[in-house]
């Protein structure tokens, strides 16, 4: 299936101050979260960004926090994004059938988010290197589980490629060892 930023979403899952460096080699992952953010904002892709329990955790990673719009944030205490009615609702109220995910931790809060889009009917679509959790292991087989339950594993490569498709785009900045 292709991306199409017209039916597109980001969601970007608790990237937190007090989980980001708990994960399994946490700065490529917080680099490519920069890029689909720097993306969705040229293209003009809805931007929703989750906090799991703030109190404890901590407020969106300084690594990204400068590129998410304020009135982007949503608080949760359930793991599924879609699982808390107030999140699910903004989620609806987007009105797109695709979404581009990334985040955290990949095996618990991403991945039941993207099983329950998945089976609410939205195309999902998971940046593979936008994602993290605190063991390489927990990581690729959260990503398997995924594709099995029917969302689709890219690379952030290939969502920026399809939102920013035509050469009349301004070029955003690139991230630092991204070819």
């Amino acid at each position: 299936m292709l991306i199409k930023r017209e039916d597109c979403c980001l969601l970007v899952i608790d990237v937190q101050a007090r989980l980001l460096p708990a994960m399994y080699d946490p700065s490529p992952v917080a680099a490519r979260c920069r890029e689909l953010l720097h993306a969705a904002r040229a293209a003009g892709v809805p931007i929703l960004v989750s906090e799991h329990y703030p109190r404890g955790i901590g407020h969106t990673a300084e690594a990204i926090a400068d590129l998410v719009p304020a009135d982007a944030v949503m608080e949760k205490i359930l793991f599924s994004c879609f699982a808390e009615p107030s999140v699910r609702q903004r989620i609806r109220a987007v009105d797109r059938p695709d979404l581009v995910l990334a985040g955290m931790e990949a095996h618990v809060c991403l991945g039941q988010t993207a099983i329950d889009l998945v089976a609410a009917g939205y195309h999902v679509f998971v940046a593979s290197d936008a994602t993290a959790s605190r063991s390489r292991l927990d990581h690729e087989t959260a990503l398997h589980r995924m594709a099995q339950e029917g969302a689709e594993i890219v690379t952030t490569e290939r969502v920026v490629g399809a939102w920013l498709r035509d050469a009349g785009r301004p070029a955003e900045p690139r991230v630092e060892g991204m070819r």
